[in-house]
């Protein structure tokens, strides 16, 4: 069985933003604005979209 992916666009800027926001976007494979990546849909990553709700679209695959 495959695993199910999301796909995670970051629309705002990371500029500014606290540390450990950044660090969520840097974990999740982000380096700038509009990039999309594909990551597995685990309560970690979960966990780090929901902390960057604001700076992140998100659509299911």
């Amino acid at each position: 069985m495959a695993d199910k992916k999301i796909k995670v666009t970051m629309i705002r800027s990371k500029n500014g933003r606290l540390a450990s926001h950044k660090a969520c976007i840097a974990g999740l494979g982000l380096r700038k604005m509009h990039q999309t990546v594909e990551v597995i849909d685990t309560p970690e990553n979960r966990g780090m979209i929901n902390k960057v709700y604001y700076m992140v679209r998100v659509e299911e695959v």
